[in-house]
């Protein structure tokens, strides 16, 4: 069943994108809501926000460079491009009425 995409969703849904390492890493699959590509989290190598052991915490794109990496582990679809293109809307573009 195809999630209902709302503002609630959305907001929701960014939340993921941060501070999410343990939760990208044990990810099968990444989606990036700026760019829109959908990656493998072993592909990512850079991290930003680290934690006291200098280890960061927030997954960078590796096509992209933004922070707007959620897995698919936040049960979110990431897979699907009209929830990153809804996404990118919300978040980057703000043209999106809900």
């Amino acid at each position: 069943m195809k999630m209902k995409i709302n503002k609630t969703i959305l907001e929701e849904a960014h939340k993921y994108s941060s501070k999410h390492r343990e939760e990208i890493l044990n990810s099968e699959i990444c989606g990036c809501f700026y760019c829109e590509a959908i990656f493998n989290p072993s592909e990512i190598e850079e991290w930003v926000d680290e934690d006291k052991n200098n280890i960061g915490q927030t997954a960078l794109c590796l096509k992209c460079g933004i922070d707007s990496v959620i897995g698919e582990k936040s049960g979110f679809p990431v897979n699907e491009k009209e929830f990153l293109e809804e996404m990118y809307k919300y978040w980057f573009d703000r043209t999106v009425k809900l």
